[in-house]
């Protein structure tokens, strides 16, 4: 097991990619704490673990407030001893609109989120990793990250910025042992995915997705669990020497 008796923190573990990447530690032999925003959602995963067999512990946090992640790391720290991994994933899609349009209200809360609650989230785990001499961080970008989202402007600014902390982050702590890597996530078969269908095509959201898929290579959206296998793999052992790497997993989208 790639994970036997290593401590993993993600969160956004409630659903979607965050859920996927805490049950696939779990199956892969970690102890998880599993963090988000909505309590009842972050407890279900935790008991889905504890149900198999597994270790997990829940926590509400929202990681746009400096408070809240100090208070996350330091449960886990309380709880476990120590963090072997982190997975940054906490994020939201935020509105489509043109950036022309785009409020500053909308901007503020997916930056917010998405942006700094990541920043925070490094600022906060790397001190404990540091202090252990070894540890493993993947945040969450997108292929939004990569290439121009017309539309969701906070949401791909913020996603390219993930990738530069990503590099950063990478470049200062490489030689105190701790290793940070981002995996970039195409259309996924999320809650997320769906939002933005029905966003886009509020009268046929399925037409939506057809489009999306058809412009595919691999002609289908990707799963949950399709993303976690990777997130474990930038987590564990294996990848010992894969640092400040942005992983695009979009079934070849980007490629074409």
């Amino acid at each position: 097991m790639k994970m036997e008796g290593k401590i993993a923190l993600v969160t956004g573990g409630g659903n979607g990619i965050g859920q996927a990447v805490c049950l696939e530690f779990a199956r892969q032999g970690a102890k998880v704490m599993v963090v988000d925003i909505d309590a009842a959602a972050a407890k279900k995963t935790a008991a889905a673990i504890r149900d198999s067999g597994g270790e997990a512990h829940s926590f509400q946090a929202d990681v746009s407030q400096s408070s809240h992640v100090q208070a996350y790391v330091e449960h886990t720290v309380k709880t476990f001893g120590r963090i072997d991994t982190f997975f940054n994933n906490a994020g939201i899609e935020g509105i489509i609109t043109p950036l022309a349009e785009y409020s500053e209200d909308n901007w503020d809360r997916v930056i917010g989120i998405n942006l700094k609650g990541s920043f925070l989230g490094l600022r906060y785990v790397l001190p404990v990793m540091i202090a252990q001499k070894k540890g493993t961080i993947v945040n969450t970008a997108s292929v939004a990250g990569m290439v121009g989202a017309p539309g969701m402007a906070a949401y791909s600014a913020s996603k390219h910025a993930i990738i530069g902390l990503t590099r950063t982050a990478a470049g200062e702590v490489g030689k105190q042992g701790v290793r940070v890597n981002a995996v970039c996530p195409g259309p996924i078969n999320t809650r997320m995915i769906h939002s933005l269908e029905g966003m886009i095509n509020p009268a046929e959201p399925s037409a939506v997705a057809r489009a999306n898929t058809a412009r595919n290579p691999m002609g289908r959206y990707g799963e949950p669990e399709e993303v976690a296998r990777i997130v474990v793999f930038l987590a564990c052992d294996e990848s010992d020497y894969v640092n400040g790497a942005a992983w695009l997993i979009d079934g070849g989208r980007t490629a074409i």
